[in-house]
């Protein structure tokens, strides 16, 4: 990177840095470069900054009533210094120079370097031309075009009310929706200077059913990143419809015999299993502490050879996607798994630099207090060749998990998981409805007895919780077969 050398250390207490007070833009640049330029000739191998601002609502309608308007507005910023392979990360909320310069010194005092003195000659870091996102891709109206909290609370009272028009022996019935807008500056000594803004979106049903002794409990939810126009377009009679019908069906279902099963699991959510059992275990933080079993395995088979495997942040609108990472890093496509073959990990600057995989755009966090870190972006199990009724028909007694529920997992992929609406299958036909299913097993075991994979892939949206904090990511997969899988029940 090339560096324009100023002959004096200029005088902290008389330079003066007016970046803009109300956006992230150009006028950033001389006040980042300079302290990126302080960083490096205090001894620092690598400096950081994360700006962001963050507009945020939540509107949460209870029966007829709307119950919860919450809003949020943050600003603040971060800065990591690494020195060889340790690093350490200060955040604040104070946006002037002054206040940068602090977090800046406070991160240079923990690894044991100082602020150079007045005589010492300090390079400028030459940031790359801006790179705007959102400027590029139309964003800088998104937040101004979304729904107003009237028409929030109009929308969501529509959703409750179909669910009660829809639905019987309703105990409960909820709507949710939520929008989180940001805006994030990312400038680096290796001389990034990226903008972007994103506009995360969610809606959701829950709807409690009882009738005496029985009941039920389950919900939708829907996301979307980058339409301003999401929450108007939502088909509230099409969702209570879903849920009334799956509601119907679970009250007086029948508990499943535990046992092992060969079962079904259906497209969209039931990738949280991959996500959880897998996805984590080919971040390089699993890498790092030596907790993943694939740790040696890249270039060896893990899964079936039915089974490839993606993360991305390309898909329109997927709740995943991005179009540059936490350390402004542009979007890509990773192969993850290719036939059953282990092709890559998740890698961001510091996974990349301690365990020597390759950088994939995938540093994340939930904010500016904290650093970024490998994770997941939209994570998915490939289309396979196989229909969904090959799939079904390829089972003697087994059970289909339509809608996953919640679940947990070990630090090396252990897990266990519900099942919010499952049905037996017999002779490759649905009979009847099932409850109280749990799905136990291990990644390292259960990725080697996905055997066959429909063509009918679809992403769902969920939120992943980390070392980086909670972000949005999208999990998917077609419908799958798992040959054998230890079920929980009754």
């Amino acid at each position: 990177m090339q560096t324009v050398i100023t002959p004096i250390f200029p005088d902290i207490s008389t330079r003066e840095h007016t970046p803009s007070a109300d956006r992230f833009d150009q006028t950033w640049r001389a006040s980042l470069s300079t302290l990126l330029g302080w960083g490096r000739a205090a001894g620092a191998d690598f400096v950081e900054f994360f700006l962001e601002r963050v507009n945020y609502i939540n509107c949460l309608a209870e029966e007829d009533t709307i119950t919860s308007i919450s809003p949020r507005l943050s600003t603040g910023a971060g800065v990591r210094v690494f020195k060889g392979l340790s690093d350490c990360y200060v955040s604040t909320n104070d946006l002037s120079f002054n206040g940068l310069k602090t977090a800046l010194e406070k991160g240079l005092s923990i690894m044991g370097l100082h602020l150079p003195r007045q005589s010492t000659i300090v390079p400028e870091i030459n940031l790359e031309p801006l790179r705007d996102y959102a400027a590029l891709k139309g964003k800088e109206s998104w937040l101004a075009n979304c729904s107003d909290m009237r028409e929030m609370g109009d929308i969501l009272l529509g959703g409750t009310a179909q669910l009660n028009r829809q639905a019987a022996h309703i105990q409960s019935r909820r709507a949710t929706y939520f929008r989180d807008w940001q805006e994030v500056l990312v400038a680096s000594s290796e001389g990034t200077f990226a903008r972007d803004m994103r506009l995360t979106q969610t809606i959701a049903c829950q709807l409690l059913c009882a009738d005496g002794a029985y009941r039920t409990s389950i919900g939708k939810r829907q996301g979307n990143t980058g339409d301003p126009n999401f929450l108007r377009s939502w088909d509230a009679a099409a969702a209570a419809a879903e849920l009334a019908e799956s509601a119907g069906k679970m009250l007086y279902a029948d508990y499943v015999e535990s046992g092992n099963y060969p079962i079904i699991m259906a497209n969209e959510f039931g990738g949280v299993i991959f996500h959880e059992a897998c996805g984590h275990l080919l971040e390089t933080t699993q890498v790092e502490q030596k907790t993943t079993p694939f740790l040696e395995k890249k270039g060896e088979k893990i899964a079936h050879e039915n089974l490839t495997a993606w993360d991305e942040g390309l898909s329109a609108n997927a709740f995943g996607t991005i179009d540059m990472d936490d350390e402004g890093m542009p979007v890509q496509r990773t192969l993850l798994i290719e036939n059953g073959i282990l092709k890559n990990f998740l890698a961001d600057r510091t996974g990349s630099l301690r365990t020597g995989h390759p950088r994939t755009g995938s540093g994340r966090r939930q904010n500016y207090t904290f650093p970024a870190a490998s994770r997941m972006r939209n994570t998915y199990i490939a289309a396979g060749d196989y229909t969904t009724e090959d799939l079904f028909a390829s089972v003697d007694k087994g059970i289909y998990c339509k809608k996953m529920g919640g679940g947990s997992v070990g630090p090396t992929g252990e897990f266990n998981f519900g099942v919010d609406e499952a049905y037996l299958i017999e002779n490759g036909k649905i009979t009847k409805p099932l409850k109280g299913a749990t799905l136990i097993g291990e990644a390292k075991e259960i990725m080697n007895k996905i055997s066959m994979s429909s063509q009918d892939l679809s992403l769902a949206p969920g939120f992943c919780g980390s070392v980086s904090g909670s972000i949005y990511v999208t999990v998917g997969q077609p419908h799958i077969k798992v040959d054998a899988i230890t079920v929980g029940g009754r």
